[in-house]
């Protein structure tokens, strides 16, 4: 994956979601209002200050955002089920896969995650949703499932997926290594014609 000029990259994207038109979802045709833009992994850090400097930015045009960033929510759930402590003193003597199966039923996503956000989300009036801190919880959560669960929930506002790695239009490829499986309702931002 090449290295982008993140600062050419997110005036881009500011243009195109605060225009009117995005925000009322006008050329989408009845299609799903999901979007997914990629980055280059090695850019995480400098992703992170864009997508916080986007938000800003939009906020103060008047266009309230809602951040979910599914690393600090699910440490939020665990936090909220007593178990993060518990999790991360036994962690060291678990293997792998004994600790991702010991995640699943807390975070499992049609039960938990999907309405953790959906509370979130009806707490406001957002015109926009932002879906951040993907490649951190991998492989425990997939993209592909939550963008898959987020569909029922979220249809009333445009919601952007910031993706670190390959997004081909019918594949995530996290860090452009890990192909996680098929999933076509997204539309490429960073191809977006508006």
């Amino acid at each position: 994956m090449a290295l982008e000029n993140l600062d050419k990259k997110f005036a881009r994207l500011y243009d195109i979601v605060s225009q009117n038109s995005f925000l009322a979802m006008e050329s989408l045709g009845g299609e799903i209002p999901f979007y997914v833009s990629t980055y280059n992994p090695k850019q995480q850090i400098e992703a992170e200050k864009h997508i916080k400097a986007l938000k800003n930015r939009l906020e103060t045009s008047g266009i309230p955002v809602l951040e979910i960033n599914l690393y600090h929510l699910c440490l939020d759930m665990l936090r909220g089920r007593g178990i993060l402590d518990k999790l991360l003193e036994k962690e060291p003597g678990m293997n792998k896969e004994r600790f991702i199966k010991s995640l699943q039923a807390p975070l499992d996503i049609e039960k938990n995650l999907i309405p953790a956000i959906a509370e979130r989300y009806q707490a406001g009036q957002y015109k926009l949703v932002f879906l951040t801190g993907v490649g951190l919880v991998f492989p425990y959560i997939r993209s592909h499932t939550v963008l898959n669960n987020l569909q029922s929930v979220i249809k009333e506002a445009p919601t952007i997926m910031f993706f670190p790695g390959v997004y081909s239009g019918t594949s995530l490829e996290l860090f452009g290594k890990l192909k996680d499986d098929n999933y076509y309702r997204a539309f490429s931002l960073d191809h977006y014609k508006g």
